[in-house]
C-alpha cells in the first residue's frame, strides 16, 4: 500500500471538540468512534503531518442559542456579529484549551509534540510524530496591557488571529453574509496596532482570515512579516465575505505569505448554500484561482475540520488523500502536489517563527 502524501493542515478546531464534547477527552483523541473530523489514528492514517491548531472561546448568546450553520444554509444571508467577550471570561477557556493542546501530546508523546520553531516542526515530522502549532483564533484572552501575550507564547503560541468574526478590543471582524465583500467596517484599534507589533517582535504568526478588507490592510501597513491568511478562500469564487479579493492574493503573494483552501462548503460554493454534496471540482476551481492570484507558492490548506461542514468527498480527514488524486487528475504534477501539501506552509513558517 503507498504511504499517504504528508500534509501540514493550516487551521483546524479539535481543541474545541475535546473542550466541548460530551465524550471522554481520551476517547475523543484516542478513540476509534468516527465522531468528527480528527483524531490521532485518522489523522495518521491520512498523513496529517502538522498543523496549526486553534483556541478557540465560543460566544455565549445572551438568548437562546442561534443555530448559525441553518441560517448560512439558505442565501442570501447577514448575520449579525456577536457581541464583545469579556475577556476575563475568555482567558480560563482559552488557558484550559491550551493546557488541553499539551495533554494531547503527553497522552500519545511519540505521536504528537507541541512545537514551537520550524526546527522542531521539522524533527517532530522526521520522527514520525504531527507537528502541532498552537493558534489563537481571536485574542479575546490577551488583556489590553498584553501581558497574558507573553504567557501564552511561552505555552507555545505561534500563530495568532486578533479578531474572529465579532469584534475585539483588538479589531473588527467581518460578519458571515452571502453575497457580501469583505470591505465591512473598520480595521484595527490602536491596541491591535500594538498587539500586532507585540507579535511581530516574538515571531507570532498574525492570521488574517475572520478580519474585515480594513483589518488585513492595517495588518500589512503595521507588520513587516509575511501576510497570512489561514482558512480562506477565493472571493470571485464564492462572493462571502470570508473570502479573499483578488487584490488581497496580489498583496499575499507580495508579502511571501500564505493561504490556506478551507474545506467548509459556505466559504466554497459559488451559490452560498452550504450542504456537502460539493464535489472536487469546486475545490479545484478555488485553487486554481489561488494558486493564479496568490502564486504557487503561497497556498496551502487549511481545512477547518472539526469546525465546519465539509464536502461528503472529503468526509473527514482520511478524504485529504482523495483530494491529493482529485489535484493529481487535474494536472498537477508531483513537485505542485507537494507544494500545496505541505512545503508552501513549512517555507512560510521559516519566514514567520523563530
Amino acid at each position: 500500500m503507498t504511504a499517504p502524501i504528508p500534509f501540514f493542515d493550516g487551521h483546524n478546531d479539535v481543541l474545541l471538540r475535546l473542550m466541548t464534547s460530551a465524550a471522554p477527552r481520551d476517547e475523543v483523541w484516542l478513540g476509534d468512534t468516527g465522531a468528527g473530523h480528527l483524531d490521532l489514528r485518522r489523522m495518521q492514517a491520512a498523513g496529517f503531518a502538522g498543523g496549526l491548531f486553534a483556541i478557540f472561546v465560543p460566544s455565549r448568546p445572551a438568548g437562546p442559542p442561534t443555530d448559525f450553520r441553518k441560517l448560512m444554509a439558505e442565501p442570501p444571508y447577514a448575520l449579525p456579529l456577536p457581541d464583545l467577550m469579556d475577556h476575563a471570561a475568555a482567558q480560563p477557556v482559552a488557558m484550559a484549551m491550551a493546557g488541553l493542546m499539551h495533554w494531547m501530546e503527553r497522552a500519545a508523546p511519540d505521536a504528537f509534540r507541541v512545537c514551537r520553531t520550524p526546527a522542531e516542526i521539522r524533527a517532530a515530522m522526521a520522527a514520525g510524530a504531527i507537528a502541532g502549532v498552537m493558534h489563537m483564533e481571536g485574542a479575546e484572552a490577551i488583556g489590553p496591557d498584553l501581558d497574558a501575550l507573553y504567557l501564552f507564547h511561552e505555552m507555545g503560541l505561534r500563530s495568532l488571529g486578533p479578531v474572529w468574526s465579532r469584534p475585539t478590543i483588538f479589531g473588527h471582524g467581518v460578519p458571515m453574509a452571502f453575497p457580501g465583500t469583505p470591505d465591512t467596517g473598520p480595521g484595527l484599534t490602536d491596541r491591535g496596532r500594538d498587539l500586532v507589533r507585540l507579535c511581530d517582535e516574538l515571531g507570532i504568526l498574525i492570521d488574517l482570515s475572520h478580519l474585515n478588507e480594513k483589518g488585513f490592510d492595517d495588518v500589512a501597513a503595521v507588520s513587516s512579516a509575511p501576510l497570512v491568511a489561514t482558512h480562506s478562500n477565493a472571493h470571485a469564487i464564492c462572493p462571502s465575505t470570508r473570502n479573499l479579493t483578488d487584490r488581497q492574493l496580489h498583496m499575499i503573494r507580495e508579502r511571501g505569505g500564505m493561504v490556506g483552501l478551507n474545506f467548509a462548503t459556505f466559504f466554497l460554493a459559488p451559490d452560498g448554500r452550504s450542504g456537502p454534496g460539493l464535489g472536487w471540482e469546486v475545490m479545484l476551481r478555488h485553487l486554481d484561482h489561488l494558486i493564479e492570484q496568490a502564486g504557487e507558492d503561497h497556498v496551502g490548506l487549511g481545512s477547518d475540520f472539526d469546525g465546519c461542514v465539509v464536502p461528503d468527498c472529503i468526509g473527514d480527514v482520511t478524504g485529504v488523500p482523495a483530494l491529493f488524486d482529485a489535484m493529481a487528475r487535474h494536472g498537477y504534477d508531483a513537485a505542485l502536489i507537494a507544494k500545496l501539501a505541505r512545503g508552501n506552509w513549512l517555507a512560510c513558517l521559516d519566514r514567520c517563527l523563530r
